[in-house]
C-alpha cells in the first residue's frame, strides 16, 4: 500500500520552532496536492496547511497563519512544514495526506480527498 512518512516532530518549548517533512519512495509527489492535517487526543483531525500540485496554491488554517510556511521540494519528493512560534495549543500528532490533481492549482481542504496518508509524527509544544 503506498504511504507517505513523516518526520521532524519533537519536544520544543512555547514560541520554538520545528520543520516537518513528508516523503515518499514509492510514488511521485509531483502529481500531488499535499495536506498537512494534526489531531489532538480528544479532539478531531483538523486541516493545518495545503500545497497544490503546481505548488503556486497554498492554504492555511486561521489558527496557524503567519506562524507556519508550506512549501515543497519536487526534486527531493518532499514536503515540508515550518512551524514556529509555537503554542501548547499547537500539540498533536501532524499527518500528511497526498491528494493527486496533477499540476493543478486547486486545493482541496476536505480529507476525503486524500488518497494516501502517513503514519503521523507527535508534536509536543510544553515548557
Amino acid at each position: 500500500q503506498l504511504q507517505l512518512v513523516e518526520s521532524g516532530g519533537g519536544l520544543v518549548q512555547p514560541g520554538g520552532s520545528l520543520r516537518l517533512s513528508c516523503v515518499t519512495s514509492q510514488f511521485t509527489l509531483d502529481y500531488y496536492t499535499i495536506g498537512w492535517f494534526r489531531q489532538a487526543p480528544g479532539k478531531e483531525r483538523e486541516g493545518v496547511s495545503y500545497i497544490s500540485s503546481s505548488g503556486t496554491s497554498t492554504k492555511y488554517a486561521d489558527s496557524v497563519k503567519g506562524r507556519f510556511t508550506i512549501s515543497r521540494e519536487n526534486g527531493k519528493n518532499t514536503v515540508y512544514l515550518q512551524m514556529n512560534s509555537l503554542k501548547p495549543e499547537d500539540t498533536a500528532v501532524y499527518y500528511c495526506a497526498a491528494d493527486l490533481t496533477i499540476y493543478s492549482d486547486d486545493v482541496s481542504t476536505n480529507p476525503n480527498e486524500y488518497d494516501y496518508w502517513g503514519q503521523g509524527t507527535q508534536v509536543t509544544v510544553s515548557s
